[in-house]
């Protein structure tokens, strides 16, 4: 993996998912920065094409989704193309179809579960010290035709993404920066609404782009806006999530800072730590309980 301004972390071989190098640099980063990091998954036979169209077609239609991959990175979630194929037919033909594809919460198959448990077992102890227990484990699976486009999104989990095949380059921006996600926007995701941002091309300058290569990972905080191009060769990743009191905090704030705006009240600053403003989410739950 390489950075603008960055060191690109050798690459070791250890029985471990994640090398001691890897632990280093997440204990450095996490909870608040993005950090490259490196693993030992590449080759797995779970990850492999084949394994994963057989994953996919046994499935519920609602943990996939599937679409053409040439996008522009700002695309409205109501203007994104289908690709006109099955499934199935999208993995297995993903070289040539132009599709971009993922599988949601592939932890509730029993191997793909236990995948997720080793990887989140070496990380635990270094989450816990600084964020308490991991929740809501979860793990998702992409599959990119060459040229395909991640539009620019944020996602509401701590997450580590793995690349397992192919190249893609990863432009990751900071968390909290109210510009690239309005206060407004972050209390209608944390309701439900669409991951995707409004897009300005002069965001780039805050981004920071990196290339992801078969064992190259990458920490990315919650809530940090990127955006993805895909490289030109096919390209598989791992991403392994998990909530945080933190995260759940956060979403909680944003909630409660919703329902202030709806009644016309004033809204309250959200902290970097807001697993610490109590007072405030034990009235957000409070009205929850009384039907606010």
């Amino acid at each position: 993996m390489t950075a603008q301004g960055s060191i690109t972390p050798g690459k070791e071989t250890m029985a471990r998912i994640f090398p001691d190098s890897a632990r280093v640099a997440f204990t450095a980063a996490y909870p608040d920065r993005a950090a490259a990091l490196v693993h030992n998954l590449a080759g797995h036979p779970l990850l492999e094409p084949a394994a994963l169209a057989d994953l996919a077609e046994r499935m519920p239609a609602g943990s996939v989704e599937y679409n053409l991959g040439a996008l522009p990175l700002g695309v409205r979630p109501d203007e994104t193309p289908s690709n006109g194929l099955t499934l199935g037919e999208t993995i297995r033909t993903i070289e040539t179809n132009g599709s971009w594809a993922v599988l949601k919460n592939v932890e509730r198959d029993a191997a793909y579960g236990a995948l997720l448990d080793q990887a989140l077992a070496e990380l635990e102890p270094l989450v816990a010290r600084r964020t308490g227990p991991m929740l809501h484990r979860e793990a998702f699976i992409f599959l990119s035709s060459p040229g395909s486009v991640t539009p620019f999104h944020m996602d509401p989990e701590h997450n580590i993404l793995l690349q397992i095949r192919g190249s893609k380059t990863m432009t990751v921006f900071p968390a909290r920066d109210e510009e690239l996600v309005p206060p407004c926007k972050s209390e209608d995701f944390h309701k439900g609404g669409h991951r995707n941002l409004e897009w300005r091309d002069a965001f780039m300058a805050r981004g920071v782009p990196l290339l992801l290569e078969p064992g190259d990972a990458i920490h990315v905080p919650v809530k940090a806006p990127h955006f993805v191009r895909n490289g030109p060769d096919v390209s598989i990743s791992l991403s392994i999530t998990w909530r945080s009191e933190r995260s759940v905090a956060e979403g909680e704030l944003h909630s409660f800072n919703a329902l202030l705006r709806r009644w016309k009240m004033p809204v309250g600053k959200i902290t970097p730590q807001p697993e610490k403003q109590r007072a405030r989410r034990f009235v957000y739950r409070l009205m929850r309980k009384l039907g606010a």
